[in-house]
């Protein structure tokens, strides 16, 4: 016999004991819970039994009291079917008396829509009757007015006709004239051709005569002048009638030379490329007033520049177009009178001012020239552009007459407008305007 097995199974069967001990404690601290779970559940079933003694008892009185209340019920369920039954009969007359009453105001509806209708078609019908009367009228008046526009197109017709005719033969009298005007014209086209190259012609001759006058007619006056000069240093002690006529000399040689040269200025005014640039006025006038210091100083003149605007121009013919004019202010001042010369510029557009000769849309340059020198009488506003017009003597003022017709020819040069406005002993005004881009 194998004893170390049974000592396992000895150990296994106590173990099972212990276990089985425990689950009995345990069984046994349930049974006392439950046995005074069991105590309060019967207490609390005694309690219960009490309270349902007294609800019988309750219950006992309510149900007395339902009878009675079952009774009352029968009662008043019989008043109320009763009542019911007769509402029911009231309700089946008001059903009725309302199906006869909408039946009655559906008839008086449709009556009421068929006489509307009947309304609106008399309505209607008289309308159209008072329109048709008001068409016929109107077309009684348009078929008497259209017979007489009938009457009158046929008069006009008459007269077309006839108008037509004159026409035709206006017409074959104007093909003639056409005809006869296309042989001028082609006449003057040619006859332009030959001008033209005549013109060309011309020009290279006035080339000619601006070289033999820069070089041929200056060099004889050099001479002149020259040997008129030593005439007087050779001849200190001569009279003073030979003195005169050597002084003469000296005069007529100098206006000479000055001729030359304003002619040839003038000229080269038209002959030189016209080149076009944005040029600040400021700058024209202050190299001016450089090339004229002498004169301003001598004369203690002021030149006032009042902001001048940028403009295209041709700048050196603008610079001689300045410098007459200033020339001109110190030249024509009133003896013991500082001259003072104001020179302003304005932007303005050709419709603003009263000038026809302006575009209207254009903007313009407007330069305002002023001095308050001896001026001129108002009606030689235009004569003092022209070549060779001098409005004074040689002996008082000196000069050749062509300064403002170069500034003229500058103008138009620029397509633009000049006029002068004065008075004498009032001083000269010179307005200009210049196309402004």
């Amino acid at each position: 016999m194998d004893i170390s097995g049974k000592s396992d199974e000895l150990a296994i069967a106590i173990k099972e004991l212990v276990y089985q001990n425990e689950e009995k404690g345990k069984r046994a601290a349930e049974l006392t819970i439950a046995n005074t779970e069991l105590t309060f559940q019967n207490k609390e079933k005694g309690k219960r039994a009490a309270e349902l003694v007294i609800a019988n008892k309750e219950l006992a009185f309510q149900n007395k009291e339902k009878g009675k209340r079952a009774a009352e019920l029968t009662i008043a369920n019989t008043e109320l079917a009763f009542q019911n039954q007769e509402k029911g009969k009231r309700a089946a007359e008001l059903t009725i008396a309302n199906t006869e009453l909408a039946f009655q105001n559906e008839e008086k509806g449709k009556r009421a829509a068929e006489l509307t209708i009947a309304n609106a078609e008399l309505a209607f019908q008289n309308e159209e009757k008072g329109k048709r009367a008001a068409e016929l009228t109107i077309a009684n008046t348009e078929l008497a007015y259209q017979n007489e526009e009938k009457g009158k197109r046929a008069a006009e017709l008459t007269i077309a006709n006839t108008e037509l005719a004159y026409q035709n033969e206006e017409k074959g009298k104007r093909a003639a004239e056409l005809t006869i005007a296309n042989t001028e014209l082609a006449f003057q086209n040619e006859e332009k051709e030959k001008r033209a190259a005549e013109l060309i012609i011309a020009n290279k001759e006035l080339l000619a005569f601006t070289y033999v006058s820069s070089h041929d007619l200056q060099e004889p006056l050099r001479k002149i002048q020259t040997y008129s000069d030593l005439l007087e240093q050779e001849n200190p002690n001569s009279t003073a009638k030979g003195k005169e006529y050597i002084r003469r000399i000296q005069s007529a040689a100098g206006r000479m030379q000055q001729l030359i040269i304003d002619l040839l200025e003038y000229s080269r005014i038209n002959a030189t490329e016209r080149k076009f640039e944005m040029t600040d006025l400021n700058a024209i006038v202050e190299e001016v007033k450089v090339d004229l210091k002498e004169a301003i100083e001598e004369k203690n003149a002021v030149i006032d520049i009042r902001s001048l605007c940028h403009v295209n121009i041709i700048a050196f013919q603008f610079r001689q177009l300045i410098h007459n004019l200033i020339s001109n202010a110190l030249k024509f001042s009133i003896p013991g009178v500082p001259p003072h010369v104001i020179i302003s510029s304005i932007l303005v557009k050709g419709n603003s001012t009263n000038h026809e000769f302006l575009l209207p849309g254009r903007s313009y340059c407007h330069i305002t020239i002023q001095d308050n020198g001896i001026g001129f009488e108002p009606k030689f506003s235009e004569r003092i552009f022209e070549v060779f017009q001098r409005l004074h003597n040689r002996e008082t003022y000196a000069g050749t007459g062509i300064g403002l017709a170069i500034v003229k020819k500058i103008v138009d040069n620029h397509n633009g407008l000049i006029f002068a406005v004065s008075e004498i002993t009032k001083g000269a005004t010179f307005e200009i305007y210049i196309p402004h881009i």
